[in-house]
């Protein structure tokens, strides 16, 4: 059998290094079929991580079957180790995959920015999900270009198997806009709850971070930005040009 085939799990290991030399590990773990995280451990199941706590005026979920938010408790370990850090303080921060290492010298507000955009996917959130199959191919510290192209591949993915079963797919992207507004109301209301931690800004400006993506997403997804992406496309084109009438 394949070896890919037998995994069972997915890790993105993340080592954050501060200037004092003090370290702090992140093993993210994924079921290799599901790419739903498995928890490493219990979680804290604090106040602000319980469902009514600033939740999200668009969630699907409800109190009496779920007490606490699903983002929320999965997002307590890394909210409870920087909650006194600065966002704009420099680490250097290790990506490890199975495939390959990712090292750069960032903000920290980028550093947790990436870890938070795979715990925020991975949880069971019903409309950050969506997002949940760019996880599989994670690229940490993406350009905005690099992200959207990337978002817009998975949509049309999503939309070859809608259409392969039989769905209506939406090849003219236009519910990928409402996604990703979804999306930004789910980090809107987080900002919110995590600002009501009185926390230092670092994990709050990682939000921020996802936040602007999510803008970039919506604003950019128009025929000028599509047209400029077409001709890197050009050699798919020509072939299928009409040839005139002999």
């Amino acid at each position: 059998m394949d070896a890919d085939k037998q995994k069972t799990s997915i890790s993105y290991h993340y080592t954050f290094t501060f200037p004092d030399g003090r370290t702090k590990e992140f093993d993210v773990k994924l079921d290799a079929v599901t790419l739903a995280l498995i928890r490493q451990k219990d979680p804290l199941y604090a106040q602000w991580a319980k469902l009514s706590y600033h939740q999200c005026s668009i969630c699907p979920l409800h109190v009496a079957a779920s007490e606490y938010c699903p983002v929320a408790v999965s997002l307590e370990e890394l909210v409870e180790f920087f909650k006194d850090s600065i966002s704009y303080e420099e680490v250097d921060v290790t990506i490890r995959t199975e495939a390959r290492m990712y090292t750069r010298h960032v903000s920290l507000q980028k550093g947790v920015s990436s870890l938070l955009g795979i715990y925020m996917v991975t949880t069971g959130c019903p409309v950050m999900e969506k997002l949940k199959p760019m996880v599989r191919f994670h690229l940490p510290f993406a350009s905005p270009e690099e992200t959207m192209y990337r978002v817009i591949s998975m949509y049309l993915f999503a939309q070859y198997f809608i259409y392969k079963e039989g769905g209506k797919p939406d090849w003219d992207l236009e519910d990928l806009v409402k996604i990703y507004n979804d999306i930004k109301i789910v980090n809107q209301s987080f900002f919110e709850r995590l600002s009501a931690l009185q926390i230092q800004d670092a994990s709050l400006n990682a939000l921020a971070i996802l936040h602007n993506f999510a803008n970039y997403v919506t604003f950019a997804i128009d025929d000028d930005m599509l047209q400029r992406i077409k001709l890197t496309f050009d050699a798919y084109l020509t072939d299928k040009k009409v040839q005139p009438a002999r």
